[in-house]
């Protein structure tokens, strides 16, 4: 089998030319005699790597030198107790917003640490808008107010960021990360998994301003302390160096892109693209308010569970491959990430418009 588009939400494809680097790279880094996979963290080669990562993410997102860039483990699961963790550092107090499973599940492990005060919640409609929030909803008190930018299950994202003032914002950005352009200075940490627009899975990118760091608690877990990765370079412990290799080669492909910008300019095309066909059908619906859609993924159905699984199964024979919703919501998702080719969305919503003539 060639190879097919993959729409899966994550781990999601990556770039043909950067999987063909690593390839090249894979017995021999740059003449060095050995793999990325095989070399010591604590070598030149190594050092070189995760240097050139970070220098080329903070040129990309245009990183303040006031804000510390972390690769970790453990995935965004594990900011979701490592922010509190480290975060609630006066009030004990953190406000959070609703937007799907991520954003619940971030502010359930929470309520484990402090008092964690739900400001707003789309769940009455199923996630399928994202709530407005004026700043004096926030309570003035908070040691932070907490988004997840794109939701990935719901097919939704904030397009205007909240206004929290002078309490730090933090952003759990997984699936939208470098996608398009933030301005990094209106929030106080973001972080994102790699395994949607970075890279493989295994590391994790934490973004924090440096006024935030320091105020773990003394029995907090080493590892779970922002503080000993900031000071070691994210190399604490032995870090997820394949994954931050990739990730290297990722961000130099998006500057050949005409970095973020670029990048998101590509992504509206085919958002737009997908959405367009889907709100000139007569048989697929998108349940996402209009205004609040996502760049990222795209949900879609045609109100017949039995007919979506049908389009799910032929859409496959075609090399159209993880486009089931996700288990919760059912229907189909699209994820067009960064690395999904224009080509792919042309051919998914010519099949759709196939797929509708077929079954009038």
């Amino acid at each position: 089998m060639g190879r097919i588009y993959n729409f899966s939400a994550g781990p999601s494809m990556l770039p043909l030319e950067i999987l063909e680097e690593a390839k090249k790279d894979l017995t021999d880094y740059k003449g060095c005699g050995m793999s990325v996979m095989e070399m010591s963290h604590r070598s030149k080669y190594f050092q070189d790597i995760i240097d050139e990562a970070e220098a080329d993410l903070r040129d990309l997102m245009n990183i303040p030198q006031n804000y510390k860039v972390l690769f970790l483990q453990g995935g965004g699961t594990l900011q979701f107790s490592m922010i509190p963790m480290n975060l609630l550092r006066k009030s004990g107090k953190a406000d959070y917003i609703l937007t799907g499973t991520w954003a619940k599940k971030a502010a359930e492990e929470a309520k484990k640490f402090g008092d964690i005060k739900v400001v707003a919640s789309s769940a009455d409609d199923n996630f399928t808008y994202i709530p407005r929030v004026s700043k004096d909803e926030f309570r003035s008190d908070a040691d932070y107010i907490y988004i997840t930018s794109n939701n990935t299950v719901y097919g939704t994202r904030f397009t205007e960021i909240p206004d929290t003032g002078d309490t730090p914002l933090v952003c759990d950005w997984s699936s939208g990360f470098i996608s398009e352009v933030y301005d990094v200075t209106k929030f106080g940490l973001i972080y994102a998994g790699a395994q949607k627009n970075v890279g493989p899975a295994g590391v994790t990118i934490v973004i924090i301003r440096e006024d935030l760091i320091g105020y773990a608690p003394e029995k907090t877990p080493l590892y779970l302390d922002y503080k000993i990765h900031s000071e070691n370079g994210s190399m604490y412990n032995t870090p997820p160096c394949f994954a931050i290799y990739m990730a290297g080669l990722n961000f130099k492909w998006i500057k050949d892109q005409g970095g973020v910008a670029g990048i998101q300019k590509m992504n509206e095309e085919k958002a737009g693209l997908l959405y367009d066909a889907i709100d000139q059908s007569s048989m697929f619906i998108c349940p996402v308010a209009i205004a609040d859609r996502s760049l990222m993924n795209v949900v879609f159905v045609t109100g017949d569970p039995e007919l979506d699984k049908e389009f799910i199964a032929e859409a496959e024979k075609r090399g159209m491959l993880n486009l089931a919703g996700h288990r919760s919501v059912g229907g189909m998702r699209a994820s067009i990430y960064n690395a999904m080719p224009l080509k792919g969305v042309q051919v998914l919503t010519s099949f759709m418009k196939e797929f509708e003539e077929a079954h009038k």
